[in-house]
């Protein structure tokens, strides 16, 4: 994998750049549409491809090794091959998988032991063993298995958590430098940056991390909890450390002035489930504000969805169509609406990376923030 630093705007950190892998370039700041079990929920590739205009898409190595399984994936040559997606994909390690299944789940220092939420049955996640699912899996980018610390964790717990992460690292790096790819391409590798909501711990994590030299960076552990400025300023904390000459991944992040702001303070690539899942439920984002399409007031505006849409369906839609098939419980209203956010959201970091190589990225964002966060 390589990266291109091809723009930084004067006013922020953002910057624009471009990321090869074996699958296709990556246009960078970029937002990844989750996948989590090789597919984005009521979306075929043809429309993540041609209309959201996706470039790469996650799958999550929790969810795919029990569902379809390591044995099916490997006969079928890899997700690329078992889901039809072409273009580049990344592999979530199921850190956070396992850290949201706290009840049935513990953590040791061989690995993250844990239940399967579909029938009971005991596994375990060793540091070395997700590098070998996440090998056979053959995403392009892959990351180190950690435990993801809870937003409001005290000191106590983030030192334990973060001295637990760092010597899984150090295992799942030797790990993956000692193995292959399997199917003829090289594949990533992506170590996580946590430390809680503490500085100190945030700057010693990235410091180890930036230490590796690896192809890519990731900043973990946050949006879980914590209020958003906190949020912020770890973003900043950490990427004054991570190289500048290699890609920052934000993990499960997040709103669109989540995204903006990340891109604002240097963040690369950016993933949420809330385009598809608040899609799903009639929330729609738009460049003029936020939409609940169950709201009475779109019974009869034929307007269409959003005017200047970036996807087919704002322009064969009306919002009173949409309304109606929510109200009916329609499944197409559902589609349609992750479909529309999708495409928003690569809509939005395409136009954030537009403007960073103009030369006026802040001045556009400080506007774009005040509309995308409109109630309408």
């Amino acid at each position: 994998m390589k990266f291109e630093l091809q723009a930084t705007d004067k006013a922020s950190s953002a910057r624009a750049g471009l990321i090869t892998t074996a699958h296709g370039t990556i246009e960078t700041p970029i937002f990844m549409p989750v996948g989590t079990l090789g597919s984005v929920k009521g979306v075929h590739m043809h429309e993540l491809r041609d209309d959201i205009k996706a470039q790469i898409i996650l799958g999550n190595t929790y969810h795919l090794y029990l569902r379809p399984g390591t044995e099916i994936l490997l006969q079928a040559g890899g997700l690329h091959k078992f889901n039809g997606w072409e273009r580049p994909i990344l592999t979530d390690s199921g850190g956070f998988q396992v850290f949201s299944l706290s009840a049935n789940r513990k953590l040791k220092e061989d690995g993250a032991h844990f239940r399967s939420h579909i029938d009971g049955s005991k596994h375990v996640f060793t540091p070395e063993g997700t590098v070998d699912i996440q090998r056979i899996i053959g995403a392009d980018i892959m990351m180190a298995l950690d435990e993801c610390t809870p937003g409001t964790a005290d000191r106590t717990y983030a030192r334990k958590s973060l001295d637990l992460t760092h010597r899984w690292l150090d295992r799942g790096w030797k790990h993956y430098k000692e193995t292959e790819g399997l199917y003829g391409y090289d594949q990533a590798f992506f170590p996580i940056v946590q430390g809680c909501t503490y500085a100190d711990m945030r700057r010693e994590s990235a410091r180890k991390v930036a230490s590796l030299g690896a192809e890519g960076n990731a900043i973990g552990g946050l949006a879980v909890g914590e209020p958003a400025e906190v949020m912020y300023e770890m973003i900043e904390v950490v990427n004054d450390i991570l190289p500048a000459d290699r890609p920052r991944y934000l993990m499960g992040v997040g709103t669109p002035a989540n995204i903006l702001e990340a891109i604002d303070r240097g963040v690369d690539m950016m993933d949420c489930v809330m385009p598809t899942r608040n899609g799903r439920n009639g929330m729609l984002f738009t460049s003029e504000g936020i939409m609940n399409m169950r709201n009475k007031k779109w019974a009869d505006d034929f307007r269409p969805i959003q005017e200047d849409g970036p996807s087919y369906v704002d322009r064969v839609y009306s919002r009173a169509y949409l309304r109606h098939l929510f109200i009916s419980q329609e499944l197409l209203a559902m589609q349609i609406a992750s479909i529309h956010n999708l495409a928003f959201y690569l809509w939005l970091v395409g136009e954030a990376r537009r403007h960073i190589i103009a030369g006026d990225f802040h001045s556009w964002k400080e506007d774009m923030l005040k509309r995308v966060t409109t109630r309408l």
